[in-house]
């Protein structure tokens, strides 16, 4: 992660970034007059001034100078940079705290690259000049975590399935939980999942056997306990129940919500959050072999109940409800949060860049809804019709997985079969902006790590 620090100094040699609409200087503002749109957030105009200092002043549009115009800005100013540039951002005198915090964020999160893929890691320098350092100091420390934690989600989605089995993400957390004061994980593989049945049965046809890990944040005091849950499908082929291959040809991201959910536990150990969290993974990878589980099959999960299944492909849904079981039964959490890449129904209403949230606890979605306006990840709040439940009647198990109808809808409508007596609950179906196949403001193209930032600012508020 390439460096951002606070200054109040300018220095010549290097290149200025001031914001469109802020006179650095009569030649600027002369420049701003010939503009067509110099507010417009996320563009940046380059203004060359040979044999002069600074050698370039780049002019970033900021919008309407929320925090969400600030972090277009963040971001198009580091994809003006070059690797190794360095460059000083001129910050308003007074200027917002929420401000410099969406700056920093997209001067991270737009620099993201995907270090296995990438010939270098960014090594830009950027530093923010402002009035009074102190104020925002703690603000550079948030988006820090929250970009270390988006940079983490969208490293481990971005890994490919030949190197991204089940036992391979669990010991990636291991390691990064080790040594860290408030943190421990525990994996559970073999025996141990016995009571695990849709993970098993899903993970039963690969040659990488399933894993379930929980990690625990556990500050010195605390007044809530948060269960994040995480889909973690480390590649769906679809099973039995093949997907096409255009369906099949990302499916290395089907583990998205896991890894975001990884990310913000990770980083609310880092910024000391007052709020205890426990992350549970169910890792698999959907494979198709002599021992894939069958469409027809009845599963036994872990809070004992069984469903029938008559689509392999439904497989996240099976996995997410051995982990809430467990949650409910070993966590007892006051609040419920999944994560899970879980349809791509949700995607032809709401489109590539919103989530479908589905709650009954009014309070704890809009304190989501609000999280992820703030962090740039929208979501949009989605019914749970009682007479949808039919559709999961079955005359052989306590329900039925996979009905042809509304995907999303009941996906949502089976995941509250397991919350037990947990009331406050929330499921975010975030299949579709998990990736985007190009670059977008602070997104980057490949992995989004969609979810990470919102939880952070969800728990930030607990």
């Amino acid at each position: 992660m390439f460096r951002i620090g606070l200054t109040e100094e300018l220095d010549e040699q290097l290149t200025w970034v001031v914001p469109a609409g802020h006179v650095l200087a009569g030649e600027v503002g002369a420049e701003l007059s010939a503009l067509p749109a110099p507010g417009v957030a996320g563009e940046v105009t380059v203004l060359p001034r040979p044999l002069r200092r600074p050698a370039r002043v780049l002019l970033a549009g900021i919008g309407d100078g929320d925090e969400a115009g600030w972090r277009a800005a963040g971001a198009g100013i580091v994809r003006a940079l070059a690797d190794d540039d360095h460059a000083q951002v001129v910050l308003p005198p007074g200027l917002a705290e929420a401000a410099v915090r969406g700056l920093a964020e997209g001067l991270w999160l737009g620099g993201y690259r995907y270090r296995e893929a990438a010939t270098s890691p960014r090594s830009a320098d950027v530093e923010l000049v402002a009035d009074d350092m102190s104020r925002y100091a703690g603000f550079l420390d948030l988006a820090r975590a929250t970009a270390r934690a988006t940079w983490l989600a969208r490293d481990l989605t971005n890994t490919p399935a030949s190197t991204k089995n089940p036992e391979w993400f669990a010991d990636q957390v291991v390691e990064l939980a080790a040594g860290r004061s408030g943190l421990t994980a525990t994996v559970l593989a073999g025996a141990d999942l016995e009571r695990f049945g849709g993970l098993v049965a899903v993970g039963g046809g690969s040659v990488s056997p399933p894993r379930f890990v929980e990690l625990s944040w556990t500050p010195a005091e605390s007044q809530r306990h948060v269960a994040l849950v995480g889909k973690g499908i480390t590649f769906d082929t679809g099973g039995i129940s093949i997907k096409p291959r255009e369906a099949m040809r990302l499916m290395k991201k089907d583990m998205g919500g896991a890894a975001a959910v990884l990310g913000a536990t990770l980083a609310a150990a880092e910024l000391n959050l007052p709020v205890r969290v426990t992350a549970l993974l169910p890792l698999a990878e959907n494979a198709i072999g002599a021992a894939a589980f069958r469409p027809g099959d009845v599963i036994r999960h872990y809070d004992g109940t069984t469903t029938e299944t008559t689509n392999s492909d439904a497989e996240g849904r099976l996995v997410l409800a051995d982990a809430l079981g467990y949650a409910t039964e070993r966590v007892a959490p006051d609040t419920i949060v999944v994560l899970a890449t879980l349809t791509g129904a949700n995607a032809v209403a709401l489109g590539k860049r919103t989530a479908a949230l589905y709650s009954e606890d009014d309070a704890l979605a809009g304190a989501l809804e609000a999280a992820g306006a703030a962090a740039g990840e929208r979501m949009w709040r989605l019914p749970l019709p009682g007479d949808y439940v039919e559709y999961m009647r079955s005359d052989i198990a306590d329900r039925h997985s996979s009905p042809t109808q509304v995907h999303s809808l009941v996906a949502a409508l089976y995941l509250r079969e397991f919350m037990g007596g947990v009331k406050s609950w929330a499921h975010l179906d975030m299949s579709a902006p998990s990736w985007a196949e190009d670059h977008d403001l602070e997104l980057t193209k490949g992995a989004t790590g969609w979810g990470a930032r919102t939880l952070i600012r969800y728990l930030l508020s607990a």
